[in-house]
């Protein structure tokens, strides 16, 4: 694993987020970003406190409190636009996490973020990626999901972000597995996992394992589970929502 991500200018400070953040450092990651100003600075901030915030479940005042900093500090449709797809993004976190229930705040952020971003924008196929995540857990429209996803994959794409198409893979995936589709599913979850390992993304591997344990046949299930447990653990339990997935059920009695 690089550890260098997405970070294609070779910037050493971003550099080091990058690898802060693939381990699942997303306080320390942020942190460093205090070095430097500027809204597009705000938002990876806020992103990467975020994403804290959906992997552990914890962390919310000061997502919010850096998303409030954000939201002050954009000058310009596409760092307000930018800002407000990270407000949807906290808010679907909380709904899916069960912390509170914010779905009508998450869709109407998500909303303005698209009344803000030009179609040709970096950040459209994030945020029709994020929509994407309201229509399958928060609507339970998979058809709408799929759509979205779609858009944003072909976004991803189109703009070379590999870690974006990491998650419109495994979505996607996801998608063809509940209908049963498993060669489309194996596809879609191998591809997520090959990126993720290419990028070094180490905290989103443990998942992406696991994901593609849910459509292979024994033992390459059992096998990939006991490295995403593996992995798992290495980490300290994130992202926590994953220990269910990993904790085999008990015997009945």
């Amino acid at each position: 694993m690089s550890g260098t991500g997405t970070n294609a200018q070779n910037d050493p400070l971003q550099t080091a987020v990058w690898r802060l953040r693939s381990r699942g450092c997303w306080t320390d990651a942020a942190a460093l970003l205090a070095t430097r100003e500027g809204a597009d600075v705000a938002v990876q901030r806020t992103s990467l406190l975020i994403e804290r915030c959906l992997f552990t479940g914890e962390g919310w005042d000061e997502a919010e409190d850096s998303l409030r900093t954000a939201e002050a500090v954009a000058d310009d449709d596409d760092a307000r636009g930018a800002a407000a797809c990270e407000r949807g993004q906290l808010a679907y976190a909380a709904t899916v996490l069960g912390v509170r229930d914010r779905a009508d705040e998450a869709r109407t952020a998500l909303g303005r973020a698209a009344a803000l971003l030009a179609p040709g924008s970096s950040g459209r196929p994030l945020l029709d990626f994020r929509r994407g995540l309201i229509a399958e857990h928060i609507a339970d429209s998979p058809q709408a999901a799929r759509a979205a996803y779609r858009r944003a994959h072909a976004g991803a794409t189109a703009h070379d972000d590999p870690l974006l198409l990491s998650f419109t893979w495994r979505h996607l995936a996801g998608l063809a597995l509940r209908e049963g589709e498993l060669a489309d599913a194996r596809h879609g979850f191998a591809e997520s996992l090959r990126l993720r390992e290419e990028l070094g993304f180490l905290v989103g591997t443990a998942p992406a394992l696991a994901a593609l344990a849910d459509a292979e046949p024994e033992p390459e299930a059992s096998r990939l589970r006991a490295e995403a447990t593996r992995l798992f653990r290495l980490l300290g339990g994130v992202p926590s929502w994953l220990a269910a997935q990993l904790t085999p059920p008990a015997p009945a009695a």
